[in-house]
């Protein structure tokens, strides 16, 4: 990609995603996300109505009559994207290709962070952390960001969601609202799938140490091929990630039955696990709106 198609495509998104932010998710993000941290401000005296779980006893108990706390809001807030830049991203057989879809998401929050004045940093990782975004606010920040989504190019291309986790816990140490962009497909959660631990300590340790530290929510982005393959006859598929290739027969029912099973299983699992440890998901598919998507998952 040339500068001047980057510079056009940088463009592109800030336009569709700066729009989106500003006219749709700014009043979502504000009510979900902000006042979630509250700061002890002062007390007052009790009056009719306030909320008696709000009660300083200790006050009350000098005063003889009821006092409460009264919270600030804490009006800064960091949002660290974590971003899946491994190899399997780089597909799509629909309207566009996963990184593409990955890029506006990330870029519709990042906007959506500083229409609210607070800060936005990435974590791009594959199997390992490949860069670091530290939180700044500002637009041209933003744009920083888009740039790098748009054209950062990895040194690896396999997937590690446990590294990213990990770097972000170690690194942000103030609590922070954290999005994970990724398709999932992390071969540590296919291999624990065939344990009867699902989901063993390897990948759920982070994922609770992470959520308990930070406001942690998933998105999961997906082509309509990672969950389904049709009637194409002889094909040859290769592994985005390690490089493997396999012929695969799609004439038979039985081969395309069995590849939906996979995916309808992993997502069961993955619903399961995330329920469980209270962690905000949501899934979307490229040649879906991801408005209607992010809405649930800001709703929810």
């Amino acid at each position: 990609m040339t500068s001047e198609e980057l510079l056009q495509k940088v463009r592109k998104i800030e336009i569709k995603t700066h729009g989106l932010s500003r006219n749709i998710f700014a009043g979502e993000y504000h009510s979900q996300f902000k006042g979630r941290g509250m700061a002890f401000s002062e007390v007052r005296e009790y009056q009719p109505g306030d909320d008696v779980r709000s009660i300083d006893w200790n006050v009350t108990a000098r005063m003889n009559r009821p006092y409460i706390k009264i919270y600030e809001e804490e009006r800064e807030l960091t949002v660290m994207l974590l971003v899946d830049v491994s190899g399997s991203r780089n597909f799509g057989t629909q309207s566009q290709m996963k990184r593409d879809t990955m890029a506006e998401v990330a870029a519709t929050l990042a906007f959506s962070t500083i229409e609210n004045n607070d800060k936005v940093g990435v974590i791009f990782f594959s199997d390992q952390v490949e860069k670091f975004i530290p939180p700044k606010k500002g637009k041209s920040h933003v744009l920083h960001i888009i740039r790098e989504l748009l054209s950062f190019e990895p040194g690896h291309h396999g997937t590690d969601i446990n590294a990213a986790l990990e770097f972000l816990t170690n690194a942000q140490k103030r609590r922070c609202t954290a999005f994970l962009i990724s398709d999932l497909m992390d071969p540590e959660l296919a291999e624990s799938r065939k344990t009867k631990d699902r989901y063993a300590q390897s990948h759920v340790a982070p994922v609770v140490i992470a959520s308990r530290k930070h406001d942690l929510n998933i998105i999961q982005i997906y082509d309509r091929r990672d969950a389904e393959i049709p009637n194409v006859g002889l094909i040859k598929l290769r592994d985005a990630e390690t490089g493997e290739r396999i012929w695969v027969d799609t004439a038979f029912r039985s081969t395309r039955e069995a590849y939906a099973k996979a995916w309808r299983t992993q997502q069961e699992e993955l619903e399961t696990m995330y329920s469980k440890t209270g962690i905000n998901h949501v899934s979307m598919r490229t040649d879906e709106d991801y408005v209607k998507a992010l809405m649930r998952l800001f709703r929810r």
